[in-house]
């Protein structure tokens, strides 16, 4: 994405015209829209014609007669009446074309905003961890909330407002022109002198409106960060700290906003002193004519009333050119999310993976992957494996040896940089990604609990299973025994990130949602890391029975949990250094023998290697 300081020069009320093929779907409404602000602001510029005959043929008529027979006044009432009628008709026609005007705007606004909010919703979730990686959530979820509601406020709001006052302020100056043209003609002038120094002004707003939703950005960031870490920051006493961060970054926000609405208040001043002193120039030439005798009062009142309007509508564009501007710079932030374009993509013409029903044949063949964060770090050197349908087969080695990047490439979230990726015989970028992933289960060491209850976050493995299919993926990941002692039993909300469960539980969640989807190849990356030492015995039982019929890699720091696997691969630096099953690899009295007698008759070789695996990705 490109700096703050580039998308300030770069944004414009032109960057609105992103929203194009939003707005194209609701053309229709936005004709019907128009209609009635045009015919609001019409029957507006109305009124002073209205007023005008009131004064002229009405007030003035009854003056200038006097007090006359009764049917002479009878006469000037029910004329009065006609007038007052007819004031009162253009009141009702513009109520209703106002009240019309607003609820289709509003519509519009909030229809278009959902559309858009989807929309960049959509794209990002179908971003490749590469995107994430120089992202932050924080700003991403602003873009989502704060951006979108600027462009809620211009779509459905200012804009109408623009757009009405734009076609009153013309009427009011075409018809100021055609009663008053050589006045006009010097007010006109005048008013052209307004434009150099408002386009000045107005580019400085934008750059500062721009510059302010990015530090706003930068305390969504902040917040996010520290929320989802919440035990962290607590457990080390930082919430001092992390307040005084989050405040320095909001006063950061505030002087920028500051700086903008200082600007953008002198911009308004300038803008309403300007052309208010220009109209009254020509309000004081009106006067002069009507001593002259060259206009009637009506007239004047007339012009007075068009001046009052030309003058209002002047305000309320310098206004609503403001929120064009920071909507332009919040449209542009949305456009940069919808333009990013993952490096994983489906191929044109995917190709279909064989059936399988003893597990997935799986080979990685002479793989070279760098992180793109880390693009001088090889995770992954000439690295070459191959299982065989239904085959269990561990891989265990330091911290940063490259475990878990194996299952970051079979699921595809990274394309490698050499070498291919092999599942049943067909390289993972030639098919489909929904194809590929819903071969593929995974039982992360962290394990995620989604805001639902635990019915629902089972089911999550797949959606059409019954309740029954649900209940039975509990019972063999060992989970219902907790879930039916919670208050709700399966139906219980288990809180933001599984906050109710312990980790052991939130484990055996995870687990029975992966047993529930029923994929041919298994990945496991620490499965029972979190969980006791007989919660641990059950769920290996499980995850054993779960192993028979298809093909398994399991992640493990703890080496008694992978004992029983048919081959067990030990890596170091990107590489395989050895392999083989656990008697043949302590009799190699290797790497892993000597990782096996530290964790067996010793200490454990790295008191954090259960959760460091994680950093790999």
């Amino acid at each position: 994405m490109t700096t703050a300081s580039e998308r300030a020069k770069a944004a414009t009320p032109r960057s609105l015209s992103g929203l194009l093929p939003f707005l194209r779907p609701y053309r229709w409404r936005i004709v019907a829209a128009i209609v009635f602000l045009v015919a609001a602001s019409l029957t507006t510029l109305a009124f002073p014609v209205a007023l005008r005959k009131l004064i002229d043929g009405g007030l003035g008529a009854s003056s200038a007669a006097g007090a006359g027979s009764a049917a002479a006044n009878g006469e000037r009432v029910m004329a009065l009446r006609d007038h007052f009628l007819a004031l009162f008709g253009v009141g009702v026609a513009l109520g209703v074309f106002s009240a019309l005007r607003f609820y289709s705007v509003t519509w519009l606004g909030e229809r278009i905003t959902a559309d858009l909010r989807s929309a960049v919703y959509r794209h990002v979730v179908r971003q490749s961890p590469a995107f994430f990686e120089t992202n932050a959530t924080g700003e991403v979820l602003s873009r989502l909330t704060t951006d979108t509601t600027l462009v809620q406020q211009v779509v459905g709001s200012s804009l109408s407002m623009g757009l009405r006052n734009g076609v009153m302020g013309v009427g009011a100056m075409v018809m100021l022109i055609v009663t008053n043209p050589y006045v006009m003609t010097q007010v006109l002038g005048i008013l052209i002198l307004v434009v150099a120094p408002t386009m000045v002004f107005g580019r400085r707003v934008r750059k500062l409106s721009r510059a302010s939703q990015d530090r706003v950005a930068d305390s969504s960031a902040i917040a996010a960060e520290v929320l989802n870490a919440i035990p962290v920051v607590q457990s080390y006493t930082q919430e001092a700290r992390e307040a005084a961060r989050f405040e320095v970054s909001t006063e950061n926000a505030f002087d920028t906003a500051k700086r903008r609405t200082r600007m953008r208040s002198f911009l308004v001043a300038f803008i309403i002193s300007a052309t208010f002193g220009a109209l009254l120039w020509g309000l004081y030439q009106g006067t002069q004519a009507v001593l002259g005798g060259k206009i009637t009062a009506g007239h004047l009142g007339e012009t007075v009333v068009y001046v009052m309007l030309l003058v209002s509508s002047v305000a309320v564009l310098s206004e609503v050119y403001g929120d064009l501007l920071r909507a332009a710079g919040a449209t542009e932030r949305l456009m940069e999310l919808l333009a990013a374009v993952s490096p994983v993509t489906d191929p044109a013409s995917p190709k279909p993976l064989p059936p399988t029903r003893a597990g997935s044949a799986v080979e990685l063949s002479h793989v070279q992957f760098h992180y793109p964060s880390r693009p001088l770090h090889a995770a992954l050197s000439d690295y070459t494996l191959r299982v065989r349908p239904g085959e269990t087969v561990a891989l265990v080695g330091p911290s940063g040896a490259g475990k878990s990047t194996v299952f970051q490439l079979l699921l595809r979230f990274y394309d490698t940089g050499a070498g291919a990726v092999m599942v049943d015989g067909v390289d993972v970028r030639a098919t489909a990604l929904h194809e590929l992933r819903s071969r593929i289960g995974i039982v992360p060491q962290d394990s995620t609990v989604f805001s639902a209850n635990a019915l629902e976050n089972i089911r999550y493995g797949r959606p059409d299973a019954s309740d029954d299919e649900v209940k039975a993926a509990a019972r063999a990941a060992f989970a219902e025994e907790f879930i039916l002692r919670l208050p709700e039993g399966y139906e219980t909300f288990l809180g933001e990130r599984g906050v109710r469960l312990s980790g052991g539980q939130r484990q055996r969640i995870a687990i029975a949602r992966a047993m529930l989807k029923n994929p041919p190849l298994l990945l496991l990356d620490e499965a029972t890391s979190a969980l006791d030492a007989e919660s641990e015995r059950m769920v290996q039982a499980a995850l054993e029975a779960a192993m028979a019929d298809r093909t398994t890699l399991v992640i493990a720091h703890r080496l008694a949990t992978v004992q029983k696997a048919d081959r067990i691969i030990v890596m170091e630096q990107g590489r395989i250094i050895e392999e083989g099953n656990h008697q043949e690899l302590m009799q190699r009295d290797g790497l892993y023998a000597k990782l096996a007698r530290m964790q067996f008759h010793t200490a454990p070789l790295d008191p954090f290697a259960e959760t460091a695996e994680s950093q790999e990705a």
